[in-house]
């Protein structure tokens, strides 16, 4: 396995995939796992990770994604869906999830509650809360990425979509889900000339400051 900065360097986003080569399962797995495990604020998760493989499905998607050849090349797309209220009921379950998890009682954990009760769940469904959500969802995206590049997997972030008929056609809104970003895997095409090029980033010197 390449270390960080090599997989960093070799990895780029992806505009040709091998549509012939899949991601094996195991190694999916571990990628996706590394978006459940990501940090998000509290730990609530407000967001959802919907793979699709149907390629039927991913035939519908394209025309909604700039017809951009990666969504049906690719081996798997991740979506990344937030949802659309941070409430009371999503507060609750995820107390219910902790109590369960670490065998605490919910009792104990009422302090917490009410933290995310007064933050986060404060305005269900407002900008602001719908915001801060795909935030969440970003960091996790940015988890996913990075456990590909270790595993030598390819993939291209996308943001390219309408978001709307992704949710139509994967039925987000009946979860109380919006698409906020996609994420293509895969293996390169040899033909695919991007991987060539050399990266375009700004000196250290000037991308970082110490103070």
């Amino acid at each position: 396995m390449k270390t960080e900065n090599q997989a960093l360097h070799w990895r780029y986003a992806t505009k040709g995939f091998n549509p012939e080569k899949k991601v094996p399962e195991e190694k999916l797995k571990e990628i996706l796992e590394t978006a459940r495990m990501a940090p998000t604020s509290y730990g609530l998760q407000p967001f959802h990770v919907t793979v699709v493989k149907d390629q039927a499905l991913r035939e519908k998607l394209k025309p909604f994604s700039w017809n951009q050849a990666q969504i049906t090349d690719c081996s798997h797309l991740v979506v990344f869906q937030s949802r659309i209220r941070i409430d009371e009921k999503l507060v609750n379950d995820y107390i219910e999830l902790i109590s369960k998890t670490r065998g605490v009682p919910v009792a104990t954990l009422e302090g917490f509650r009410g933290m995310m009760l007064s933050t986060a769940a404060k305005e269900p469904g407002s900008a602001t809360s719908q915001e801060w959500a795909k935030r969440q969802a970003y960091i996790a995206m940015g988890f996913l990425l990075h456990s590909a590049a270790m595993h030598e997997v390819d993939a291209c972030p996308i943001e390219g979509i309408d978001g709307a008929e992704y949710d139509r056609l994967l039925g987000a809104d009946a979860k109380g889900l919006q698409t906020v970003v996609v994420v293509a895997l895969g293996h390169r095409a040899e033909s695919d000339a991007y991987q060539n090029l050399k990266k375009v980033r700004q000196p250290v010197e000037q991308f970082f400051s110490f103070v």
